[in-house]
């Protein structure tokens, strides 16, 4: 039977997923496909979790010439170790016409037949020279290699990869504001750091990365020895500053405009269990700062849009924000059990969202500094959060600005989406108390019924009664192997497993415009049950937001 475009073996086919999930504004569809068809080595630790950046490359200033500014000599440059395979590109708009810039070779091997441009064997690469357009991209991480992939085109093989010879790169991120220079950062599994320029990427042919900055392990002390990156993230507003968190409980400050191999040593960490910034001594030295954040593993980091609040999750199980500019704790709180894996921003700041091994999705506010309501769908850890900013809701009640859609992954392979109607919660029955909140001590409800906690204070979890919970809006099994990540973009959800397959799912509107609607609906590889509605159940027994009268299962 036809599938979408882009689906074949190893994606829906191979585990009868549906093409499509069902969303009170419409049908969300699945698009096409992206992965990679290199053969993955796993020779730095075994195996990775594939992670999923999506880079807005802007147009190119007209002042700047065919090659993109890079950091000076006087920074302290070399190229990194590393050599080139065969794909990689990233993601944007959901157009069949062709990919993003103008008349762009593409490396790697057509599965669709077609492709873009003149396709070469994954041995080669074969770049554009004077490539200045702007475009989105799907930048990835497999095993030893990170693949670029162009969303912007059907093809569903990367058109670059960059292979790195001595570690596993781990996480990434990208920053469409870099001003000038490199904009593409990348943590690796023995705990270096490289930075690069996206678009020189895509413009050379060579099998090596270009100009790649290495910075060296955040601390020399032997301490820091084999703690890998864990997440790496652009300060909002702070130009060419960068924050890398650690396996060991450290994150560390760089600065992209000064020397990245500076030796640099800061004094060891007595008590683990403690917050503490060090300055790095010269002027020089990159890092500039290590703040030692807490005892194993920080898992995620994430900045608030205006760059004001960095929050952090990790193995203990706690969320904490802290005021960046300041270097200071302002709340924290923790899971309900175990470890926190993922966290996120609204986007005007106002809310986080974390996810764990307890398998909810909570949500916090800044404002009340506390857990204002939990979710309760998944059925495994929750790998993956994120605001879908670019949704609007139905704004007929007049109340639509105090409603946020959100999503969650997991390992249960579920993608779900949920609402989170402000003006509906049902305020929890408040337990009077007298005991004061404290890190240790103090019941559950006390710490719900103080209206605002003290700064710096790091709270224990509430009692799930206390707390409203939310229902999700649609739960939908969208890969066949657990998820690590997903991306709101503004036609599509992207979606990606451990294992790198990504899948995109056009919005209504978008799938409506870029694709024939085909009244017969498909299941690929089974034919398709109707949609099964269930009723949700309040397993906590408490209060709750307003939920909807069903979950729809797709």
């Amino acid at each position: 039977m036809a599938g979408a475009p882009g689906v074949g073996p190893g994606g829906g086919a191979a585990a009868g997923l549906k093409t499509y999930f069902k969303t009170p504004e419409g049908r969300y569809k699945l698009q096409y496909e992206k992965t990679h068809s290199a053969v993955l080595h796993y020779s730095h630790g075994g195996k990775t979790v594939s992670q999923l950046t999506v880079a807005y490359l802007k147009e190119k200033p007209a002042s700047q010439g065919s090659q993109p500014s890079t950091p000076s000599s006087s920074s302290g440059m070399r190229s990194a170790a590393a050599r080139l395979l065969g794909s990689g590109n990233g993601s944007k708009a959901l157009s069949f016409g062709g990919g993003n810039g103008a008349n762009r070779a593409v490396a790697g091997s057509s599965r669709l037949g077609g492709g873009l441009g003149t396709s070469t064997n994954l041995g080669g690469s074969q770049g554009v020279t004077n490539y200045d357009g702007k475009g989105t991209y799907i930048v990835f991480n497999a095993a030893d290699t990170l693949f670029i992939s162009d969303l912007n085109s059907q093809e569903k093989d990367p058109i670059k990869s960059i292979h790195f010879s001595n570690s596993n790169p781990l996480c990434h991120a990208f920053d469409p504001e870099a001003k000038e220079g490199h904009d593409l950062i990348i943590g690796m599994g023995s705990g270096d750091v490289y930075s690069m320029s996206l678009r020189q990427q895509l413009q050379d042919p060579g099998r090596k990365p270009v100009a790649a900055q290495h910075y060296n392990k955040g601390d020399k002390d032997a301490s820091s020895n084999g703690s890998r990156c864990t997440s790496v993230a652009w300060v909002p507003e702070r130009e060419g500053i960068f924050v890398v968190s650690h396996s060991d409980g450290n994150l560390y400050v760089y600065d992209k405009n000064k020397d990245g191999n500076t030796d640099c040593t800061f004094p060891a960490v007595k008590d683990q269990s403690q917050f503490m910034v060090v300055h790095a001594k010269s002027s020089k030295s990159n890092p500039v700062a290590r703040w030692h954040i807490c005892q194993g593993s920080i898992n995620a980091i994430s900045f608030s849009p205006d760059g004001a609040y960095l929050a952090t999750v990790g193995r203990d199980g706690y969320l904490r924000v802290f005021d960046f500019s300041k270097e200071q704790l302002i709340f924290g709180g923790r899971s309900y059990y175990g470890a926190l894996l993922c966290c996120t921003w609204s986007s005007d700041g106002k809310y986080l969202l974390t996810g764990g091994e307890d398998d909810l999705v909570q949500v916090w506010s800044m404002d009340d500094r506390k857990i204002v309501a939990w979710g309760e769908g998944h059925n495994s850890w929750v790998s993956g959060v994120a605001f879908d900013s670019y949704w609007s809701p139905p704004s007929s009640d007049g109340n639509g600005e105090n409603v946020y859609r959100f999503g969650s992954v997991g390992q249960d392979t579920q993608l779900l989406l949920w609402d989170l109607a402000l003006d509906e919660i049902v305020v929890p029955l408040r337990h009077p108390s007298s005991a004061s909140p404290t890190f240790s001590g103090g019941s559950p409800s006390a710490h719900w019924d103080n209206a605002c906690p003290p700064t710096g204070v790091l709270q224990p979890s509430p009692r799930m009664r206390d707390v409203p919970k939310l229902s999700p809006l649609v739960a939908h099994r969208v890969h066949a192997d657990p998820l690590s990540g997903l991306v709101f973009t503004n036609e599509s959800i992207l979606t990606i497993c451990r294992e790198g397959l990504i899948k995109i799912w056009a919005r209504p509107d978008q799938s409506e415009n870029n694709q024939q609607s085909n009244s017969s609906e498909f299941v690929l590889g089974s034919p398709v049950p109707k949609d099964r509605v269930i009723t949700s159940s309040n397993k906590a027994g408490g209060s709750s937001f307003k939920k909807p009268s069903s979950v729809l299962v797709t």
